[in-house]
């Protein structure tokens, strides 16, 4: 296998067992008296990182040899992602729930961003491609990752108003 497929094969495993975790916390959350806000984005979402790496797949030729500077600072975002997933614990969905009275979190990278899993996710999206030259792959998948953003963002926002006043 070639450094390419290597890559791939680990981020699509990383997103699958993400999404199985996601699911495992949207199901508790709920339990709990969750709500789901604007449901019809997380498919687009989800089809989003999906074309992105078949995109990567299909049109990377299988022998390119990675920027291993580029492929490092991925690697790096990707303890950043870790770090996002264990600060949120039980909170971390790939979904817009949100649990009425629960205090939001306010540590680890969340002291410093408001958003920080999509500022991951933005630099992610551009940066593994262009560790292997596909510079128009980065920057379809970046305009289109900024178009769902902003109407997620807003959702997600407008979700978190009521906890923020809480808390």
């Amino acid at each position: 296998m070639t450094p390419l497929y290597w890559i791939l094969a680990l981020v699509a495993a990383q997103r699958i067992a993400e999404l199985a975790y996601a699911e495992r916390n949207t199901r508790a959350l709920r339990e709990r008296g969750a709500i789901e806000v604007a449901p019809e984005q997380h498919p687009w979402f989800v089809a989003l990182h999906a074309c992105w790496l078949v995109s990567m797949l299909a049109f990377i030729p299988r022998d390119t040899v990675p920027n291993w500077y580029l492929a490092g600072i991925f690697f790096i975002l990707q303890f950043l992602r870790i770090w996002v997933l264990a600060t949120l614990g039980p909170f971390w969905t790939t979904r817009i729930i949100t649990l009425p009275g629960a205090p939001l979190v306010r540590r680890g990278p969340y002291r410093f961003f408001k958003h920080p899993n999509y500022t991951i996710v933005v630099l992610e999206i551009a940066i593994l491609p262009l560790a292997f030259g596909a510079w128009w792959i980065a920057i379809v998948f970046s305009i289109a990752n900024a178009l769902l953003l902003r109407r997620r963002i807003t959702a997600e926002e407008r979700a978190l108003a009521p906890r923020r006043q809480e808390s």
